[in-house]
């Protein structure tokens, strides 16, 4: 096919779709000069320009026309109805240079005139060297671009209109730009024959209706990459089905920007999948309400009200993701799994059950209501929806990919690599219990015997709640410790970033009480701030009594006889620079190997987790001993 045959063949299409979709009952004030000749020849161009009219033009304008737009004009001198904001393009008696007129070079400059201009940079001079094909525009400027010739002598297109508050758009060719506005066209008309109740069907939409049929199959399949190519291609046509499926891919690759299930929100089968994702953005955002209605376009008063307790829920911690079937027990698996800070276990049940999830309707491919779960969601990492959305489910068949790989580290040294800034940076203290469930541990370190676990929460938000109680005396130094297993027959308490330090004179380990009838061990430490030097403690006890203890402040200090492993001679050594932690790494790397322990990195640092508050960390001061509590009061003006 010759590029001419191309262009004819392209713009017969669009100028017999175009024409069909227009409402020949259509008031006469409605329609722009020539539209009834085009309904009538069902032509949106005009006579093909000769060589000589082309060469007319080049000779105008010092330049050989780029190779598509020559072709274009051989076929159609002009063009109407170049997408929904162009009503008039030029041809060869038309074509103007721009020279700037609007001044729009301050805007955007370009850079300076030796320079490659930059990815996404309009070219030097772009301004005043560019000819303007718009002649009839809703204030649109299409500029072509004589200065920046490719290798296959096409110049670049860009549009611009300073309503859409955006630089340029940018296009490769004339070509490229023609294809885009035909795109623009359908995806316009897809809303206005909804408006209007009439139905746009021709053999493309019926095409790209099939294709995103096909796409639905392929991602089911685990060929979601494929899917999501076809899905992007019909969605710039507007094809009413592509955004729904296409916006369950991103959010499941963690993408949520423009994320909206368009077409879904309002549908009762399909909101209480997609609401629920859309709800938690709008939380954790800290949107106002008003906006929330955005997501509703179209619902009936009873869908209206099932989102807006969906949007409680959400807010008040209360939603549960719970599909049906085989992959719904999974999920409650998998959550309590994730409540004791098992997230690797919890996502390889949730992995090992992806084949058996079923959609709830034609338009579902993936469980994006994971991604709401308060507890689940944060297991949905860009890999992990990777690897979901490449699981064949729902009874396709496919290649199953290969599984992605476990996000938490063994033993404890990890502490000492969590990143600047995060609350479990700095200081922390923990009690690990053995043989004790974690829902066991509030009455073995609860401060009192009516201490029960709290919802989980993250572990910043643990921090921002109040320190003690209301009647707690001002000395006593208790923990809201946040509770899960510690690897096999394990279980911890651990409070990061604890609000009093460390001091040998007061400290009084929960872990000794803790420990009747099994063991525990207590950790704190408190890292070289740069201006003092940090602080180690690690005791062991059994059976109601302390077995073994060191502190290293500079010196160590120790109590019972140590196994060698954990000597702090060894572990602690003169020449290491305190900002790199060594000591503490050895001695975490030392406890681990010595008890099999470990805690849950991922649960700690971007999951939830049950809390309690524990028994005081330090003892009551004594006869003759006296405390000081300092508290500040920020005053109004």
């Amino acid at each position: 096919m010759t590029d001419s045959d191309y262009w004819r063949a392209f713009l017969t299409r669009w100028s017999h779709e175009w024409a069909d979709a227009q409402d020949p009952d259509a008031p006469d004030d409605e329609r722009l000069a020539g539209d009834e000749e085009v309904l009538r020849t069902r032509w949106l161009g005009f006579p093909p320009a000769s060589e000589e009219r082309i060469r007319a033009l080049e000779e105008r304008l010092g330049h050989r026309l780029p190779p598509s737009y020559r072709a274009f004009l051989s076929v159609s001198d002009g063009w109407r109805h170049a997408g929904g904001f162009v009503w008039l393009l030029a041809g060869t008696d038309q074509v103007r240079r721009h020279q700037d007129a609007a001044g729009l070079s301050e805007y955007f400059p370009g850079g300076p005139d030796d320079d490659a201009a930059p990815e996404g940079e309009l070219p030097a001079g772009m301004w005043q060297r560019a000819l303007e094909l718009d002649v009839e525009s809703d204030a649109v400027h299409i500029l072509m671009d004589p200065g920046d010739v490719d290798a296959d002598g096409e110049w670049p297109v860009y549009s611009y209109a300073s309503w859409r508050a955006s630089p340029p758009e940018r296009y490769g060719s004339f070509r490229a730009f023609m294809e885009d506005m035909y795109r623009e066209f359908h995806s316009l008309q897809v809303d206005r024959s909804h408006r209007t109740g009439q139905e746009f069907v021709n053999a493309t939409t019926r095409a790209l209706d099939a294709s995103v049929e096909e796409a639905r199959l392929e991602a089911l399949r685990g060929r979601y990459e494929e899917a999501g190519t076809a899905l992007a291609e019909a969605l710039e046509y507007g094809r009413p089905r592509a955004a729904g499926l296409r916006d369950q891919i991103r959010r499941m690759l963690g993408q949520t920007y423009t994320v909206s299930f368009h077409g879904l929100t309002a549908d009762p089968l399909y909101a209480p999948e997609v609401l629920p994702v859309l709800a938690a953005e709008h939380v954790s955002a800290h949107r106002d309400d008003s906006a929330w209605s955005y997501h509703l376009g179209g619902a009936s008063p009873a869908a209206a009200e099932t989102a807006r307790e969906i949007l409680r829920d959400v807010r008040e911690g209360t939603y549960r993701y719970a599909p049906g079937g085989a992959f719904g027990r999974a999920v409650a698996q998998a959550r309590e799994q994730t409540r004791w800070g098992d997230t690797d276990g919890a996502w390889r049940t949730l992995r090992a059950a992806l084949p058996e999830w079923r959609p709830v309707g034609p338009d579902h491919i993936a469980p994006v209501g994971l991604c709401a779960d308060p507890l689940l969601g944060p297991l949905v990492t860009p890999e992990r929806g990777r690897e979901l959305l490449a699981t064949p489910r729902a009874g396709r068949r496919g290649v199953a990919p290969a599984p992605a790989a476990d996000v938490d580290p063994p033993g404890l040294a990890w502490l000492t690599e969590v990143d600047p800034g995060h609350v479990l940076s700095s200081s922390y203290r923990f009690v690990l219990v053995a043989a004790v469930e974690p829902a066991e541990l509030p009455g073995r370190l609860g401060a009192d015997e009516t201490t029960v676990l709290d919802e989980p929460v993250t572990l910043w938000e643990s921090r921002m709640r109040l320190r003690g109680g209301a009647d707690a005396p001002g000395w006593e130094d208790r923990a809201l410790a946040c509770v899960g297993r510690a690897g096999a027959g394990w279980s911890f308490a651990l409070e990061a970033r604890p609000g009093g330090g460390f001091a040998e004179k007061w400290f009084d380990s929960p872990g000794v009480a803790a420990s009747d009838g099994t063991r525990t061990v207590t950790v704190w430490s408190e890292p070289s701030d740069g201006h003092r030097p940090g602080v180690f403690h690690l005791s062991v006890a059994e059976n109601g009594e302390e077995r073994y203890a060191f502190t290293v402040r500079g010196t160590a200090a120790v109590r019972g006889s140590l196994p060698a492993a954990l000597d702090p001679e060894r572990l602690f050594r003169p020449d290491d620079p305190p900002a790199e932690r060594l000591g503490e790494r050895r001695a975490l790397e030392a406890l681990a190997a010595e008890y099999g322990v470990r805690l849950p990195r991922f649960a700690l640092t971007r999951g939830r987790l049950h809390t309690f508050r524990t028994r005081p960390w330090n003892r009551p001061p004594g006869p003759g001993e006296g405390y000081w509590t300092l508290r500040f009061v920020r005053s109004r003006p």
